[in-house]
């Protein structure tokens, strides 16, 4: 039956109100490997009602990794519920292996997402799959099968209206309802080379795509942010609309472009600017007048010392920034001190950099997922190490 999906993003809580200062951090689970999975590595997904969902790389019933629940107890504590152990089909893990990236909700209360290895093949190449609820269970339905169209997917897939899927594999794939029960896909651009940290595309409200590419096929030496725009036809045009000129600006995206209250797109860049230092926080504006009109532009918002002697970090090594209502942009640091950092604009064309918490390892190590933010003004979020048993954690920060 082809079912129609309205989607509850991530985005959804991704401007609210802004937090004060003065945090503390609880951690609110801390994964052990077996069973409950161990070393989440992507961001969290709400359903709006308090619970939250996310994937583990490893860990397990069978080591493949988990899609979980972690929900209030009432007690001021939270459960850990495993929905799906990956790695339970034989052979090659035929099910999914190492989903690193988070899932997608659906309105009727269905999981989606990506496991980087495993499927029919010996290679390995991942797979879609969509979660169901099943009596008291989960059934797993797997949608795609890598190896013909993509390889090795990474990242949040996204819904459009008529509830067909989106991702990036190598490629960028379209999955769609046949209407007989099955799925679709088909490749829509062929430069999508995401690398390590990436956590999917962005979609606006008229259906453009916008992503990230360090090694596109399409002619342009540099890496790119894309915007795939639908060509009233079924297909779509695709356009490069920022490439780095010689790291002038920075290289090598690390995140998924998200779209501010502004309308203009935001990320991270992992080496190099001609700025005061290395690592960089990014805006990308469409411009509507003038000699450039109907350009993207960039500036480099913030630039990270390549080494801050006062509060040894470098690098936002993040897979994407949140942006709440009043433009207060959040994201973590991984190499040296870790930490959850605010950027508060401070004019114009300047923000001022604060520390909101610094891990220590025994409350998680290697924050690599983008932060949720609710409407409290807590953060939410995992480290892929660290915690009581060194499997990881979800944590929040709290003002």
């Amino acid at each position: 039956m082809n079912r129609i999906h309205f989607v509850c993003l991530f985005l959804c809580l991704t401007f609210v109100a802004r937090p004060a200062h003065s945090q503390t951090e609880t951690v609110l689970y801390n994964f052990g490997g077996s069973p409950d999975g161990a070393n989440p590595a992507s961001s969290l997904t709400t359903d709006g009602k308090g619970n939250f969902y996310g994937t583990t790389l490893g860990g397990g019933e069978f080591g493949g990794g988990t899609v979980y629940q972690l929900s209030p107890n009432g007690n001021g504590g939270w459960n850990e519920t495993v929905l799906y152990n990956f790695c339970s089909v034989a052979p090659f893990c035929s099910d999914g292996q190492s989903p690193d990236g988070p899932v997608t909700l659906d309105n009727l209360g269905n999981l989606y997402g990506t496991t980087e290895g495993g499927g029919t093949s010996q290679y390995g190449y991942g797979l879609v799959f969509e979660l169901s609820p099943m009596g008291a269970g989960w059934k797993e339905t797997v949608l795609h099968d890598f190896g013909d169209v993509g390889y090795y997917p990474k990242g949040r897939l996204i819904f459009d209206r008529v509830g067909n899927l989106y991702g990036m594999a190598g490629v960028v794939f379209e999955l769609s309802p046949n209407g007989s029960g099955g799925w679709m896909v088909q490749t829509i651009y062929n430069g999508a080379n995401e690398g390590d940290y990436y956590e999917g595309m962005t979609m606006d409200s008229s259906g453009n795509i916008f992503g990230v590419t360090n090694n596109p096929f399409t002619g342009v030496p540099e890496s790119a942010v894309f915007e795939l725009s639908p060509n009233g036809d079924g297909g779509w045009n695709q356009k490069v609309i920022y490439s780095h000129a010689a790291g002038r600006n920075g290289f090598f995206w690390m995140t998924a472009p998200v779209l501010g209250p502004d309308g203009n797109l935001y990320g991270t860049t992992m080496s190099g600017t001609a700025y005061k230092g290395h690592e960089a926080v990014y805006k990308i504006t469409l411009e509507t007048k003038g000699k450039k009109m109907g350009n993207w532009t960039e500036k480099v918002i913030y630039s990270f010392p390549l080494f801050n002697l006062a509060q040894k970090r470098v690098y936002p090594l993040s897979p994407g920034v949140l942006l709440d209502k009043s433009g207060n942009i959040y994201g973590s640091t991984v190499l040296g001190v870790q930490s959850v950092y605010e950027l508060t604009p401070a004019s114009k064309s300047s923000y001022t950099e604060s520390t909101v918490w610094t891990f220590n390892g025994t409350d998680g190590s290697d924050p690599l997922g983008t932060l949720t933010l609710d409407s409290a003004g807590n953060l939410y979020g995992t480290t892929q190490y660290g915690g009581s048993f060194g499997g990881g954690v979800v944590f929040e920060v709290a003002p």
